[in-house]
Protein backbone atom coordinates (compact mmCIF):
# COMPACT_ATOMS: atom_id res chain seq x y z
CA UNK A 1 0.00 0.00 0.00
CA UNK A 2 2.54 2.31 0.85
CA UNK A 3 4.69 2.13 -2.58
CA UNK A 4 1.11 2.35 -4.47
CA UNK A 5 0.93 5.69 -2.27
CA UNK A 6 4.24 6.96 -3.10
CA UNK A 7 3.25 6.31 -6.45
CA UNK A 8 0.49 8.41 -6.48
CA UNK A 9 2.21 11.27 -4.46
CA UNK A 10 4.65 11.08 -7.83
CA UNK A 11 1.77 11.76 -9.89
CA UNK A 12 0.09 14.39 -8.22
CA UNK A 13 3.13 16.18 -7.73
CA UNK A 14 4.25 16.08 -11.24
CA UNK A 15 0.69 16.60 -11.76
CA UNK A 16 0.51 20.34 -10.28
CA UNK A 17 3.94 20.64 -11.16
CA UNK A 18 2.88 20.35 -15.00
CA UNK A 19 -0.16 22.51 -14.85
CA UNK A 20 -1.74 21.11 -17.86
CA UNK A 21 -3.84 24.46 -18.44
CA UNK A 22 -0.67 26.79 -18.53
CA UNK A 23 0.83 24.52 -20.17
CA UNK A 24 -1.90 24.17 -23.28
CA UNK A 25 -1.75 27.94 -23.78
CA UNK A 26 2.40 28.09 -23.59
CA UNK A 27 2.18 25.31 -26.48
CA UNK A 28 -0.29 27.21 -28.74
CA UNK A 29 2.38 29.45 -30.81
CA UNK A 30 4.54 26.11 -31.02
CA UNK A 31 2.32 23.82 -32.74
CA UNK A 32 0.98 26.61 -34.65
CA UNK A 33 3.14 25.87 -38.05
CA UNK A 34 2.40 22.12 -37.97
CA UNK A 35 -0.65 20.10 -39.96
CA UNK A 36 -2.89 18.15 -37.42
CA UNK A 37 -0.83 14.96 -38.56
CA UNK A 38 2.81 16.61 -37.41
CA UNK A 39 0.91 17.84 -33.90
CA UNK A 40 0.29 13.88 -33.18
CA UNK A 41 3.55 13.01 -34.07
CA UNK A 42 4.28 16.05 -31.70
CA UNK A 43 2.21 14.74 -29.03
CA UNK A 44 3.67 11.18 -29.06
CA UNK A 45 6.78 12.49 -29.36
CA UNK A 46 6.45 13.98 -25.91
CA UNK A 47 5.18 10.98 -24.15
CA UNK A 48 8.39 9.33 -25.03
CA UNK A 49 10.54 11.60 -24.41
CA UNK A 50 8.61 12.62 -20.65
CA UNK A 51 8.85 9.04 -19.94
CA UNK A 52 12.01 8.15 -20.59
CA UNK A 53 13.23 11.43 -19.08
CA UNK A 54 11.03 10.70 -15.74
CA UNK A 55 12.04 6.68 -15.69
CA UNK A 56 16.02 7.91 -15.94
CA UNK A 57 15.34 9.77 -12.75
CA UNK A 58 13.70 7.40 -11.05
CA UNK A 59 15.66 4.45 -11.89
CA UNK A 60 19.50 6.24 -12.08
CA UNK A 61 18.99 9.78 -11.69
CA UNK A 62 21.15 9.86 -8.48
CA UNK A 63 24.10 7.73 -9.86
CA UNK A 64 23.80 9.92 -13.18
CA UNK A 65 23.85 13.44 -11.58
CA UNK A 66 26.98 12.49 -9.54
CA UNK A 67 29.09 10.83 -12.31
CA UNK A 68 28.01 14.15 -14.23
CA UNK A 69 28.74 16.52 -11.78
CA UNK A 70 25.37 18.25 -12.69
CA UNK A 71 22.83 19.43 -10.06
CA UNK A 72 19.58 19.52 -10.62
CA UNK A 73 19.81 23.52 -9.90
CA UNK A 74 21.90 23.79 -13.28
CA UNK A 75 19.38 21.83 -15.17
CA UNK A 76 17.03 24.57 -13.73
CA UNK A 77 18.83 27.46 -15.23
CA UNK A 78 19.85 25.71 -17.93
CA UNK A 79 16.03 25.34 -19.12
CA UNK A 80 15.10 29.02 -17.83
CA UNK A 81 17.89 30.14 -20.40
CA UNK A 82 16.67 27.97 -23.34
CA UNK A 83 12.76 29.11 -22.29
CA UNK A 84 13.62 32.88 -22.60
CA UNK A 85 15.26 32.60 -26.25
CA UNK A 86 12.00 31.44 -27.03
CA UNK A 87 9.19 33.77 -25.42
CA UNK A 88 11.13 36.86 -25.81
CA UNK A 89 10.51 36.83 -29.45
CA UNK A 90 7.06 35.81 -28.82
CA UNK A 91 6.40 39.02 -25.50
CA UNK A 92 7.45 41.52 -28.52
CA UNK A 93 5.78 40.23 -31.16
CA UNK A 94 8.51 39.58 -33.32
CA UNK A 95 7.69 36.22 -34.01
CA UNK A 96 5.10 36.03 -37.44
CA UNK A 97 1.84 34.40 -37.06
CA UNK A 98 1.70 31.76 -40.00
CA UNK A 99 -1.27 31.23 -41.66
CA UNK A 100 -3.02 28.32 -43.45
CA UNK A 101 -1.67 28.95 -46.81
CA UNK A 102 1.82 29.46 -45.37
CA UNK A 103 1.81 26.74 -42.91
CA UNK A 104 3.65 24.12 -45.18
CA UNK A 105 5.73 26.40 -46.11
CA UNK A 106 6.92 27.12 -42.25
CA UNK A 107 6.53 22.65 -41.93
CA UNK A 108 9.48 22.60 -44.26
CA UNK A 109 11.68 24.76 -43.22
CA UNK A 110 11.26 24.21 -39.58
CA UNK A 111 10.26 20.53 -39.35
CA UNK A 112 8.28 19.24 -36.21
CA UNK A 113 11.03 17.18 -35.08
CA UNK A 114 12.83 20.50 -33.82
CA UNK A 115 10.97 21.97 -31.69
CA UNK A 116 10.01 18.49 -29.92
CA UNK A 117 12.45 18.57 -27.67
CA UNK A 118 13.36 21.97 -27.36
CA UNK A 119 11.82 23.87 -26.10
CA UNK A 120 8.80 21.18 -26.28
CA UNK A 121 10.02 18.38 -23.89
CA UNK A 122 12.65 20.66 -22.14
CA UNK A 123 11.83 23.00 -20.32
CA UNK A 124 7.98 23.40 -21.14
CA UNK A 125 7.24 20.07 -19.88
CA UNK A 126 10.10 18.77 -18.10
CA UNK A 127 12.96 20.65 -16.38
CA UNK A 128 15.29 20.23 -13.06
CA UNK A 129 12.27 19.74 -10.41
CA UNK A 130 10.69 17.31 -12.24
CA UNK A 131 14.05 14.85 -12.43
CA UNK A 132 14.56 16.24 -9.28
CA UNK A 133 11.01 14.71 -8.13
CA UNK A 134 11.31 11.58 -9.78
CA UNK A 135 14.69 11.07 -7.52
CA UNK A 136 13.46 12.29 -4.34
CA UNK A 137 10.34 9.50 -5.06
CA UNK A 138 12.98 6.46 -5.87
CA UNK A 139 14.93 7.05 -2.97
CA UNK A 140 12.20 7.31 -0.54
CA UNK A 141 10.88 3.86 -2.16
CA UNK A 142 14.19 2.41 -2.53
CA UNK A 143 12.91 -1.23 -3.89
CA UNK A 144 12.59 -2.54 -7.30
CA UNK A 145 9.14 -3.36 -6.41
CA UNK A 146 8.56 0.21 -5.41
CA UNK A 147 10.56 2.03 -8.33
CA UNK A 148 7.93 -0.18 -11.30
CA UNK A 149 4.99 0.96 -9.67
CA UNK A 150 7.00 4.69 -9.98
CA UNK A 151 7.42 3.85 -13.36
CA UNK A 152 3.56 3.48 -14.10
CA UNK A 153 2.88 7.02 -12.37
CA UNK A 154 5.67 8.44 -14.63
CA UNK A 155 3.69 6.38 -18.07
CA UNK A 156 0.10 8.06 -16.76
CA UNK A 157 1.93 11.05 -16.38
CA UNK A 158 3.57 11.38 -19.83
CA UNK A 159 0.49 10.52 -21.16
CA UNK A 160 -1.08 13.83 -19.78
CA UNK A 161 1.62 16.00 -21.08
CA UNK A 162 0.67 14.65 -24.45
CA UNK A 163 -2.89 14.86 -24.31
CA UNK A 164 -2.45 18.65 -23.12
CA UNK A 165 0.06 19.18 -26.26
CA UNK A 166 -2.27 17.33 -28.30
CA UNK A 167 -5.32 19.66 -27.33
CA UNK A 168 -3.49 22.61 -28.04
CA UNK A 169 -3.33 21.62 -31.63
CA UNK A 170 -7.43 21.93 -31.65
CA UNK A 171 -7.39 24.97 -29.79
CA UNK A 172 -5.18 26.45 -32.44
CA UNK A 173 -7.24 25.36 -35.33
CA UNK A 174 -10.10 27.36 -33.69
CA UNK A 175 -8.81 30.74 -33.34
CA UNK A 176 -8.67 33.55 -35.59
CA UNK A 177 -5.01 35.03 -36.61
CA UNK A 178 -5.85 38.01 -34.95
CA UNK A 179 -6.57 35.88 -31.43
CA UNK A 180 -4.10 34.21 -32.14
CA UNK A 181 -1.83 36.96 -32.30
CA UNK A 182 -3.01 38.30 -29.02
CA UNK A 183 -2.72 34.65 -27.11
CA UNK A 184 1.36 34.67 -28.54
CA UNK A 185 1.48 38.00 -26.94
CA UNK A 186 0.14 36.71 -23.91
CA UNK A 187 2.19 32.79 -24.27
CA UNK A 188 5.21 34.94 -24.32
CA UNK A 189 5.26 37.09 -21.11
CA UNK A 190 3.63 33.90 -19.49
CA UNK A 191 6.66 32.14 -20.94
CA UNK A 192 9.02 34.34 -19.81
CA UNK A 193 7.95 34.47 -16.38
CA UNK A 194 8.45 31.03 -16.33
CA UNK A 195 11.72 31.24 -17.38
CA UNK A 196 12.83 34.16 -15.00
CA UNK A 197 11.61 32.08 -11.94
CA UNK A 198 13.52 29.04 -13.69
CA UNK A 199 16.59 31.27 -13.59
CA UNK A 200 16.37 32.61 -10.59
CA UNK A 201 15.12 29.68 -8.23
CA UNK A 202 18.48 27.61 -10.06
CA UNK A 203 21.17 29.94 -9.62
CA UNK A 204 19.52 30.59 -5.87
CA UNK A 205 20.24 26.74 -5.49
CA UNK A 206 23.69 26.93 -7.07
CA UNK A 207 24.25 30.07 -4.87
CA UNK A 208 23.55 27.91 -1.57
CA UNK A 209 25.02 25.22 -2.45
CA UNK A 210 28.12 26.93 -2.96
CA UNK A 211 27.68 28.52 0.46
CA UNK A 212 27.43 25.35 1.97
CA UNK A 213 30.67 23.97 0.97
CA UNK A 214 32.12 26.38 2.16
CA UNK A 215 31.17 26.37 5.30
Amino acid sequence: MSFKYDALVLFLALFALYSPVAALSSYLPIVRPYTHAEQLRLSLGLVVNVVVFVLLAIWVGEPLLELLGISTAALTATGGIALILAAVPLMTGKVPVPTASSAASSESGKPAKSVLFTPITFPLTVGGTTFAFGVAASADVGSVTGRLLLSVAALAYAIVTGLTLYAAGHVERRISSAAAGILDRIAGILLTAIAVVLLTNGFTELALSAIDRFQ
